[in-house]
């Protein structure tokens, strides 16, 4: 009777232990739970190369045949520094990190790791560091937040959501711990032994602080300073959605663009044309497009395609005749990976107030694909969506009182005025243009 007791409460242990990992739970021996991959196959390193801590755009913008060439050099550091042994991922604690083959957008990750005392790691997402894996009880070396524990998005600024752990999830030496880290857009949660240390934190870009997240990147297995071993890899990739032609116009939004003709439309008339029910700013025209009515407080929402280095842009509250970003504001248009605008200010991309305020870069779609943009004028907050995801959200009256451009802008704080595409010689689409009226 003693030993049933015995065992049925550690029958009953192990349950609650895996029932804590939450919805999704890995599988033992390299087996992915449904609607998940292995990235590992438990036999070998394929699928891997190395790389360090760089920014990965640099080798993503590579030819196919130059990092195929890169990647078989790595290896030859990999294969000094990691191997698989029993179904596990072991490495050495140096070398190059692990880094899959594939690149990755918005995923579910799930990953067991195990490591020694004093050992220092982490996982990288989308090659971006880092998912923190460290010593919780070393005292000595780490005395700038290893004590908290693993788990937290340690690149993230100082003092910023998601940098330190909610709660201390670590388990003691020589047992394996379970990750589970969901990342869509710029937002991380992660989970370590059933517990959530993150909660829809937005992970800041180590390689480009003002940037934004990269839209696509490596998963890498950070080594550094003590041996660590990975097994049960696995990734559930998340669909993003994309901008589809609308049958209809949501609730409380009004048309702005009857999809036939410029009717309530001023201006540069000669500059657009309707082509296939789409507002189309031609190649050599474009010029300043006013509705014909002025708005206060809006949302304004659009879908938009570019050509390669296409520019453009949206006013608001903008007066009639006059320099939109300046007399009011303009919302920049512009191809984020055209080759031209390399080395634009920050407040020159696309979504930013020029200017004004810097937007968020890494979620725009590639030139040639269709995106979905809102901006919501709301008093002196402007915020600007991009595929869903906030990359603008600016005070007016705290961002007015030092302009990144160094000049003034006198019409910023306009309680009203006119809407515009203000073309600037590039062919930009757009469709689906309607506004909703805010008191």
């Amino acid at each position: 009777m003693i030993h049933r007791t015995f065992f049925g409460q550690v029958a009953l242990a192990v349950i609650l232990l895996l029932g804590a990992a939450g919805p999704v739970r890995a599988q033992e021996d390299n087996k992915p739970p449904a609607g998940f991959r292995a990235l590992f196959n438990g036999t070998d390193l394929a699928g891997w190369w190395g790389a360090s801590t760089e920014d990965p755009r640099k080798y993503m913008r590579l030819s196919p045949d130059a990092f195929a060439a890169r990647q078989a050099k790595s290896r030859q550091n990999v294969n000094q520094h990691w191997k698989a042994e029993n179904g596990e991922l072991v490495n050495d604690g140096k070398g190059l990190y692990l880094t899959t083959n594939e690149f990755f957008g918005d995923f579910e990750l799930l990953v067991d790791y195990k490591t020694v005392a004093r050992a220092d790691s982490g996982i990288y997402l989308r090659g971006c560091p880092q998912v923190q894996i460290w010593d919780s009880t070393d005292k000595g070396k780490w005395k700038i937040g290893a004590d908290k524990g693993s788990g937290g998005l340690w690149n993230n600024n100082k003092g910023s959501a998601g940098k330190d752990p909610l709660v201390l999830a670590d388990k003691p030496f020589g047992q394996w711990n379970r990750f589970r880290i969901k990342m869509v857009g710029d937002r991380v949660w992660v989970w370590l032994n059933g517990k959530q240390v993150v909660d829809n934190a937005v992970m800041h870009n180590y390689f480009d602080r003002k940037g934004g997240m990269f839209p696509r990147g490596p998963i890498q297995l950070q080594t550094h300073g003590g041996e660590i071993r990975w097994r049960n890899v696995f990734i559930r990739e998340i669909p993003r959605s994309k901008p589809v032609a609308a049958t209809g116009v949501e609730e409380g939004f009004t048309p702005l663009f009857n999809g036939k003709d410029l009717a309530g439309w001023e201006g540069a008339v000669k500059g657009y044309v309707v082509e296939d029910g789409n507002l189309v700013c031609v190649k050599k025209g474009g010029g300043k497009l006013y509705t014909a009515k002025e708005y206060g407080n809006f949302i304004l929402r659009f879908d938009f395609k570019l050509e390669t280095n296409g520019n453009n842009g949206v006013g608001i509250r903008c007066e009639r005749g006059k320099d939109a970003a300046y007399h009011g504001m303009e919302i920049q248009i512009l191809d984020n990976g055209g080759p031209a605008y390399k080395k634009l200010k920050p407040w020159q991309y696309h979504g930013s107030i020029y200017g004004v305020a810097a937007a968020m870069r890494g979620f725009q779609n590639p030139a040639g694909e269709w995106n979905s943009e809102e901006i919501e004028a709301r008093g002196n907050r402007i915020r600007v969506k991009l595929n869903g995801s906030v990359i603008v959200d600016a005070d007016l009256a705290e961002a007015g009182k030092k302009p990144l451009s160094g000049r003034g802008h006198p019409g910023l704080m306009n309680p009203k005025g006119y809407i515009a595409f203000l073309g600037h010689g590039h062919r930009v689409d757009f469709r689906n243009i309607r506004i909703k009226e805010l008191d």
